[in-house]
């Protein structure tokens, strides 16, 4: 059985990489032997879903592609899946076994175990041990949103998504049509940067206002890809960060620590509240929104009138 589905397998792969074109189920299942002698239709394609996966898993990149008719079609293309000659020297070893040790999840952690054996099998010594220059460190990435996993397959496979997207300031979620890039973590929360189709313009998706499932695509990307993609410094800009101005608030005392933490200037005021000059830069608005009854705006007008506006939407949701 074993040796039949590695040679399943193999017939599936060398078709996606011999093909010009993609090939639909059908052509697949009238060039693949074992998908001829499937029983049904059900059969041969939960047989197909697997081998897909399995090949996605070892990591040929398969791309899935759409027609004008709406007929669903597959290939590999060659320049995807070659790779350059592989030298690293213990210290970027020693990284990426650091890297294959942060991933909390099963799956995850099973890919990137995945990744070392082939990075062996492609020439890193074997003298060199990546978990020994730092086995004293555990590092851990959590990761609690489920968009996360099909976000970066998606990212990896270079498919387009769709998902229902809900901003600070709205009470109910759009859907969003992304062509995804990158995804990174900052401060505790993943992002996701891409190309929004329905703004035509790049954007930073925060996942845990993604609801519902993320669904997949075909097609290729009509935006071009950068070579950088600068997640953190776009979502910094867009909290204030960056900022050149300042901003006066009240804040009840024992709260809103992260604000304290961004003050240049704290004065108590009793009665249970205190007034911080914090920075102020686009994006400020909606991360005191987050703080609810705890925070009033006091200057400048425009900010304050800012955090009413979305408060409000928030209270008519």
């Amino acid at each position: 059985m074993a040796i039949a589905k590695a040679e399943r397998l193999m017939n599936l792969a060398l078709c996606l990489l011999g093909t010009r074109r993609p090939l639909s189920k059908r052509e697949l299942r009238e060039s693949i032997e074992a998908y001829l002698e499937a029983g049904s239709d059900d059969s041969f394609n939960r047989m197909f879903e697997r081998d897909k996966d399995d090949l996605r898993e070892l990591g040929l990149v398969i791309e899935t592609v759409e027609s004008l008719d709406g007929e669903v079609g597959y290939l590999a293309r060659r320049d995807s899946n070659r790779l350059p000659p592989i030298t690293l020297d213990a210290e970027e070893a020693a990284a990426l076994g650091l890297a294959a040790k942060v991933w909390q999840q099963a799956r995850l952690a099973g890919a990137a175990s995945g990744a070392l054996q082939k990075l062996r099998a492609a020439g890193l010594p074997e003298d060199v041990d990546p978990y020994e220059a730092h086995s004293a460190l555990e590092p851990r990435i959590p990761v609690h949103e489920a968009a996360f996993e099909p976000l970066m397959l998606a990212c990896r496979d270079r498919r387009t998504v769709v998902f229902d997207y809900r901003k600070a300031n709205a009470a109910h979620p759009e859907t969003r049509h992304v062509e995804p890039w990158a995804l990174e973590c900052w401060r505790g929360h993943w992002y996701l940067a891409g190309f929004d189709r329905d703004r035509g313009a790049e954007r930073v998706f925060r996942l845990s206002r993604i609801t519902g499932k993320v669904r997949s695509r075909g097609g290729r990307f009509t935006a071009p890809v950068p070579d950088v993609v600068t997640v953190r410094e776009t979502v910094a800009s867009w909290a204030g960060e960056t900022a050149d101005h300042s901003a006066l608030i009240r804040l009840r005392s024992g709260a809103g620590y992260p604000l304290r933490a961004k003050a240049t200037a704290v004065r108590e005021l009793g009665d249970g509240w205190d007034e911080l000059e914090i920075p102020y830069g686009h994006g400020l608005d909606a991360w005191l929104v987050e703080f609810g009854p705890d925070v009033v705006v006091l200057e400048p007008a425009e900010l304050r009138a800012d955090v009413v506006d979305r408060l409000r939407a928030v209270a008519k949701g």
